[in-house]
């Protein structure tokens, strides 16, 4: 479960039982699949970029999709394909977090 206060979800390419997820390229295509839902809509052309809402990455070797809470105030339908995509394929899911980076505030 991901609480509403969550601003980016981490879907792993780890199944709960701990297998890598297959294909390799899942979170590409994942991402690809949800370059058109943007900030602003959809425009010409972009579908040849990731959207910031839904971005692949490698954390810690482990293929990822960080999926901003954005896209689910912008379009609720897309952000239930994403965590249903989670769901079905039994992914794990983790909250993003802030980390300190060890500077004294400002101020």
């Amino acid at each position: 479960m991901v609480s509403p206060s969550a601003k980016e979800v981490f879907i792993q390419g780890i199944t709960s039982q701990g297998r890598t997820f297959r294909p390799s390229d899942w979170a590409e295509r994942l991402a690809g699949v949800m370059s058109q839902f943007r900030p602003g809509g959809a425009r010409l052309g972009g579908h040849l970029s990731y959207s910031p809402w839904c971005v692949p990455t490698v954390i810690n070797g482990v293929k990822c999709v960080v999926v901003h809470r954005d896209l689910q105030e912008s379009e609720p339908m897309a952000w239930d394909f994403v965590m249903n995509f989670a769901k079905d394929n039994d992914l794990q899911v983790a909250e993003a977090c802030l980390v300190p980076d060890g500077k004294p505030p400002k101020g």
